[in-house]
């Protein structure tokens, strides 16, 4: 086989239709266009509503953008953690069983009020007023990656 051997396989390739070459044929006179009007004058873009407020124009417009790689945390404070026994370690499973946090994701404890138990606290993530004030009643924090 040799370059010029190489055509195209049958019906792959289609020939351009001719428009406006005499009323005796299927697309003379006004050449598939219609009579009158923008359409058969010019070109209308695609997005042309007929002059009708456009549809980019109607929506509103949004100001900013949404982060993708935000890390948004599911927050606790010091003082609910009042409700587990002492000695007992608490994480993000506990604190679910518990009825404390409802949905999934990473858990940050915040410092709100007193905590007066000795505990070992499991989170994603701590203020620094919680740490002070888990370690203040005895007890230990630990940040799970």
């Amino acid at each position: 086989m040799k370059l010029h051997h190489l055509k195209p396989s049958p019906g792959a390739k289609a020939s351009r239709i001719r428009v406006g070459r005499g009323e005796g044929g299927r697309r003379g006179k006004t050449a598939g266009r219609g009579t009158k009007g923008s359409g058969a004058r010019t070109q209308v873009p695609a997005w042309f509503e007929g002059g009708q407020m456009p549809i980019y124009r109607r929506l509103p417009k949004l100001k900013g953008f949404k982060n993708r790689n935000k890390i948004t945390y599911v927050v606790v404070n010091v003082e609910r953690l009042n409700g587990f026994r002492k000695g007992s370690t608490v994480g993000p499973d506990e604190l679910r069983t518990a009825g404390l946090i409802k949905s999934r994701g990473k858990v940050k404890v915040l410092g709100e009020g007193a905590l007066d138990k000795e505990l070992t606290v499991r989170a994603h993530a701590f203020s620094v007023g919680a740490v002070e004030r888990i370690q203040a009643a005895g007890g230990t924090v630990e940040v799970i990656e």
